[in-house]
């Protein structure tokens, strides 16, 4: 068996064996399968699509491709998943949410794909922060604090590290089979008990069209499901960015605000309520997603969350004092300005995606393998949906490394805005629950 034959059967529409997925996933892990080699696959499976079993035979393989953890703690281990946006930065206030609500949140979180923020690279942005740990210590963490937001150690499904990371820079992120299995082979490695989906469809997202949302949803869900962790998904809105905010350092700084409870963008909110809610009825922590709902929001606003979320960067290597003087640990970009809107009217439309790669130009995401991140850019006060504005009014700033790349990332926002006359029809927040 070798990994040329194995593409070349994916590639002439055969249906992969479970012993030839092992194989693969396997050489992805061990380095028997090269980079070239991977991104032919990536490319191949994209094209033509998996089956059922192929989906299935994928996640696990590479679920076995390293450590797979077994858990004893007082309350149920449960995370959470995005499938990735603009602005999307829930993972930081959910985690030490649930965590308080007498959850155990190991959070094996990604770094930027395409042209979506990873939590990875938003939490490098914290000073000292370390997001590479080992599994013994990612478990003490999570026992102590209750939650742990860490990348997948060398350990934790090897094989998706790889082929994670040559599906940013091969053009292969959309594949609906290649997300479910990266997806649900790190959580699966990371032994949950409950795991709630956030799939996205919008403008910003990977997958546009809601009804290619919903079959990605249904297949994580019973992937997961079948796999023995409860599971069920959110189809949530991106046809305008999340928080206010796009870009590292700048989603932190938001995080901390919504902790602390001096700025909370109410979609951001809206949408950590409602997935910490469903993760706490699957954990069996409430009865029904109403009532956890109630539990997240009273940890969020009294304060407890902001504190917990505290004492995790700390452990892991972050400033003490972070919540209480983020400003005075997060760079700042040099270069900043506004971006002011072209005429008077609403806000009809805005293009996601053109924003996320907005801040992949300014240098805030990768657009090849390795690319070292400039953690300081990106944009922020982004108006959103329905929004009045008048000809002259701010409708983003831009923070940027030099005053070329300003003028670039200007341009690229005001492409992303249609202004006119006319409101247009609200989207629905959360499109729909399955599982």
């Amino acid at each position: 068996m070798d990994a040329r034959g194995i593409i070349s059967r994916k590639r002439d529409h055969k249906v992969l064996t479970k012993a030839e997925l092992d194989w693969f996933a396997a050489g992805l892990a061990n380095g028997d399968v090269t980079d070239s080699q991977a991104g032919a696959f990536a490319m191949a499976v994209l094209l033509n699509g998996m089956t059922e079993s192929e989906r299935v035979g994928l996640t696990m393989a590479m679920r076995d491709s390293g450590d797979v953890q077994r858990w004893d703690m007082p309350g149920p281990v449960l995370d959470k998943h995005s499938t990735g946006g603009i602005g999307d930065n829930v993972s930081l206030m959910l985690a030490p949410a649930l965590a308080v609500c007498g959850a155990y949140v190991p959070m094996i979180s990604g770094r930027g794909l395409g042209h979506t923020g990873g939590t990875l690279d938003k939490l490098d942005a914290i000073p000292d922060y370390r997001t590479e740990v080992s599994v013994e210590e990612m478990r003490r963490v999570t026992r102590d604090i209750g939650c742990a937001i860490v990348g997948a150690t060398g350990d934790i499904a090897p094989a998706d590290k790889r082929l994670y990371a040559v599906r940013d820079v091969t053009g292969t992120v959309e594949s609906l089979d290649l997300i479910t299995a990266s997806i649900l082979s790190k959580k699966l490695a990371a032994g949950l008990e409950g795991l709630v989906l956030d799939v996205k469809t919008g403008s910003g997202a990977f997958l546009t069209d809601p009804a290619e949302a919903v079959d990605l949803a249904q297949a994580m869900v019973s992937v997961a499901n079948g796999a023995g962790c409860k599971t069920a998904a959110l189809i949530t809105d991106m046809n305008e960015p999340l928080a206010s905010c796009a870009g590292n350092a700048l989603e932190v700084e938001n995080a901390v605000a919504f902790l602390r409870g001096d700025a909370v963008d109410s979609r951001l909110w809206d949408v950590t309520v409602a997935l910490g809610g469903l993760l706490l009825e699957l954990g069996g922590l409430c009865e029904r997603a109403a009532e956890g709902q109630a539990m997240i929001a009273a940890a969020l606003q009294d304060g407890s969350a902001a504190a917990r979320f505290g004492k995790m960067v700390a452990s892991l290597g972050g400033p003490v004092d972070f919540v209480e003087n983020a400003g005075k640990y997060l760079r700042r970009a040099p270069v900043v300005d506004e971006v002011t809107a072209p005429a008077s009217g609403f806000i009809r439309a805005i293009d996601g995606r053109a924003l996320g790669l907005a801040v992949v130009g300014l240098g805030g995401g990768r657009q090849k393998q390795g690319d070292a991140l400039d953690l300081s850019v990106g944009l922020d006060q982004m108006a959103g949906l329905g929004t009045h504005v008048t000809k002259g009014d701010p409708i983003a700033i831009v923070h940027a490394a030099d005053e070329a790349a300003l003028e670039r990332a200007k341009m690229a926002v005001l492409a992303a805005y249609e202004i006119g006359a006319l409101v247009t029809d609200e989207h629905a927040l959360i499109v729909k629950r399955i599982g």
